[in-house]
This record gives structure tokens, C-alpha cells and sequence, in this order.
């Protein structure tokens, strides 16, 4: 059989076909940062800003949808809650918004498939989410939102969520100010936060549709012919493994267990990092779409060189050990075990590896930034090999 790419699944980590359609798009009051960011719509204050983010779990509720099959445990949907609500908050946190945060979820749903039971426990997760960052000085509010029986569109569920916030217009953290001669800092997407039950695998929500194909087997063809293009025809769930099997080096942890780990918020540490004003950050970003290539969409005249990242978390390994992705798919597509970056001075990157540390999160200099010419530069060392992207001034 021959490879497939990410984009012949359908689906693309750069989403040029977006930036076309967005090119003519208000840009915001700054141009370039890495959240849209617009004048104060309640108070009509010139010191305030308002954000508004959407995003949601994607492709991440058909993993759920094949488990809660092979098992019958309705608690394996609690989880996406939090991937939806992490996927705002977190991209918000790239531009230093930590709250307070106003949340509206939508959750399209097919009435037939997707049960209220599945959607109880897609609630509930919501709540448990807010409640735990509460206890962290993160404060969530939740003002409902949307539940749409849409089976003539949906298979089984869409699961998506808007969260708005205002802050100080000099609190803002532009990316597109990013300093060169500086540390990139990665914070770990794996292990366990203290804020967190269980182990995390690392996974996130970007780049599963690559992931379950590359892995899952070919059987949930027929256990969840609902949760694929059936285009991909004989290219999907091409793997060997079961949800139920266990992945290697990962101290117990089932391939479901792994792919469905709730996607890490960083919010209670870089709240920490802000509130205590120890850190002079130029630049962090949050690496979903484009994995690791992400920070390539922000800055100019800057050159991102990342050679020292984290060992691969053991649900990558198996991703990678399959073959069937290159390593420079690979770094595009997934976070690789380093899913939010922060860009400071030298100096100041003990404090940052410090303060992540103490939340129960690995960190470490993953790389450096450097002054080119023009443009944006991306340089990931990575499966023994130096991959080069670029975007043009």
C-alpha cells in the first residue's frame, strides 16, 4: 500500500485554502499576534482590549465514539470537553489573556447516534474543567450555549466552544515582536500536571485524523464505518493495534487511554509566570495546527531554530515507528511531546523552567531564536535530520 499524506485524508496543518479566505479580514489592533484581537466592545475603554476565540475537538470525538462501542463507558466523552475548552483558552493565553473567561460551548450532535447520556458527560467535563481552574485562580464562567440535532450533516458529534475575554491593551503579548538571541522554552504535553488525575500521553487534539488512521485497525472499518471519510476506502485504520492494547514504555496506559488524554491547559502556569512579572516573555505560542511549525506564522526577520526537543513521548514513538509518516510530516503535524512555547531572554529561562516545574511540568531550552534577513524561518532538528521551513516577508 502506498503512503498517504496528511492532506490526502482531507485535511491540512498549514490551512492555506483559511488564509485565502481570511486575507481581506480585519486584522485586529495588533496586526500579527497570535489570537485576533479587537477594541473594547463593552466598555469602549482605550486601555482595554476584547478577544473572542471558537475552536473545538475536531476529529477527536470519533476515537471516543469507537471506544464507548468497544466498551459501553459513557465517560469516555467527559474528556473532549476539556480539548474543546483548551484549544480557546490556551491559544488566548499565547497573547497573556488569563481571565476572567466567559464560555458558550455548541454541540452538534446526530440525535440517533450521539445519546443524552454522551452528551451529560460532554457537560459535565465542562464543569469539572472550570471547576479545577477555579481552584487555581482561573476564573471560567460558563453562560451555556448550543445543542443542535443536525444528523442530516453530522455522523455523531461536533463539539465546539467560543470563549471571550477583555484585558489591558499593555498586557497584550505580541508574537509578532518576537526577539531574536533569544531561548525558546518548551513545556511539556506529556506526564502529569498537578492539576491533573492521571498521565497524560501527550497526544492533544491536532493531527488525529494522521493518528488513528496510522494506528487504529483496520476492523474499526466496521465497528465505525460513521467516523471516516469513506473515500479513504482501503486508507483507513491501516494500523495493527486495538484500543484496548497497551502502549509500550508507558507505565500501563491503553492506546484509548492514550489517544483520548485530555488536551493540557498550560493557563494555571503562565498565570503564575504573569501574575508574578519575573519573565520578560516576547513571544509564546501554542503548538496545534502546524505542530511544530506553528511559531512560523508569527514574527519577521526572524529565524526559529528548535535542536534539542524533548525525548519523543512513547504514543509518538508509536506513530513514528510505523513508517508511514515522514519526519518532516511529523513535526508539522504534531506537537511531539512540546505543545506551548515560550520565547524569552536567557537569563530568564530558569525562572520560566522553574514556575512550570512546580505545576508538575517538565520544561527545558528546546532552542533559540536568531536575526535573518527577511521573512520567517522555522529550523526543527528532528529523527537525526535538520528540516527547513520558510514563509515569506
Amino acid at each position: 500500500m502506498s503512503k498517504i499524506s496528511y492532506e490526502d485524508r482531507g485535511v491540512s496543518p498549514d490551512k492555506p485554502e483559511v488564509e485565502y479566505a481570511i486575507a481581506d479580514s480585519d486584522p485586529g489592533i495588533f496586526p500579527g499576534s497570535f489570537c485576533h484581537v479587537t477594541p473594547d466592545v463593552f466598555g469602549d475603554d482605550p486601555d482595554f482590549c476584547t478577544l473572542m476565540h471558537a475552536d473545538g475537538v475536531g476529529t477527536k470525538s470519533t476515537i471516543a465514539t469507537l471506544l464507548h462501542r468497544e466498551t459501553g463507558d459513557v465517560r469516555v466523552f467527559e474528556g473532549l470537553a476539556q480539548d474543546s475548552m483548551v484549544m480557546n483558552t490556551d491559544d488566548l493565553l499565547c497573547v497573556g489573556a488569563t481571565g476572567p473567561f466567559l464560555v458558550s460551548n455548541t454541540i452538534g450532535r446526530n440525535a440517533r447516534v450521539f445519546t443524552k447520556d454522551m452528551l451529560r458527560s460532554v457537560i459535565t467535563g465542562y464543569q469539572a474543567f472550570g471547576k479545577r481552574m477555579n481552584q487555581f485562580n482561573v476564573n471560567i464562567q460558563f453562560c451555556g450555549g448550543e445543542t443542535a440535532d443536525i444528523g442530516d450533516l453530522v455522523k455523531s458529534v461536533v463539539i465546539d466552544s467560543t470563549v471571550t475575554t477583555r484585558m489591558r491593551r499593555t498586557s497584550i503579548i505580541d508574537a509578532s515582536h518576537a526577539r531574536a538571541d533569544q531561548v525558546i522554552i518548551g513545556l511539556a504535553s506529556f506526564g502529569r500536571a498537578i492539576y491533573e488525575d492521571t498521565d497524560n500521553s501527550g497526544i492533544g487534539t491536532n493531527g488525529l485524523t494522521a493518528v488513528r488512521h496510522e494506528l487504529l485497525a483496520p476492523k474499526y472499518r466496521e465497528l465505525g464505518p460513521d467516523t471516516f471519510d469513506p473515500e479513504l476506502g482501503e486508507h483507513a485504520y491501516i494500523g495493527r493495534y486495538s484500543l484496548s492494547d497497551e502502549v509500550p514504555h508507558s507505565n500501563g496506559m491503553t492506546l484509548g487511554q492514550a489517544l483520548l488524554s485530555p488536551t493540557r491547559t498550560y493557563l494555571p502556569v503562565i498565570k503564575a509566570l504573569l501574575d508574578e512579572k519575573a519573565v520578560r516573555i516576547s513571544a509564546m505560542f501554542h503548538n496545534t495546527g502546524g505542530g511544530l511549525t506553528k511559531s512560523l506564522k508569527f514574527g519577521s526577520s526572524i529565524r526559529y531554530v528548535k535542536n534539542s526537543l524533548f525525548e519523543m513521548p512513547p504514543v509518538f514513538r508509536m506513530v513514528c515507528d510505523t513508517g508511514n509518516m515522514s519526519p518532516r510530516d511529523l513535526v508539522r503535524v504534531l506537537n511531539l511531546g512540546q505543545r506551548y512555547e515560550i520565547v524569552c531572554p536567557p537569563e530568564d529561562a530558569i525562572k520560566v523552567i522553574e514556575t512550570s516545574q512546580r505545576f508538575g511540568i517538565d520544561a527545558k531550552i528546546i532552542g533559540h531564536t536568531e536575526r535573518i534577513d527577511s521573512g520567517t524561518e522555522v529550523e526543527i532538528t528532528f529523527a537525526g535530520e535538520t528540516h527547513h521551513f520558510r514563509r515569506e516577508a
